[in-house]
């Protein structure tokens, strides 16, 4: 089942903050820096893209903690 664009974002946001204890601050801008790098154009584009399984994928990729991303 696929969700709104917005839900799918919603849905992000969580797991960052449940999967890598950062606050919701800190998550909401994660998941709105890689809007503004255009990550989730095609979530927005193509519905079969907005599931849970792909959020806690897309999670996983925007929402590491700062500091174990290599510099």
């Amino acid at each position: 089942m696929s969700m709104t664009y917005e839900e799918f974002l919603d849905e992000v946001t969580t797991l960052i903050t449940e999967k890598y204890g950062t606050s919701d601050e800190i998550a909401i801008q994660q998941v709105m820096a890689a809007q503004e790098a255009d990550f989730f154009v095609e979530h927005d584009e193509n519905e079969s893209l907005r599931t849970l399984e792909r959020a806690h994928q897309d999670a996983a990729k925007i929402g590491k903690p700062r500091s174990s991303r290599k510099p």
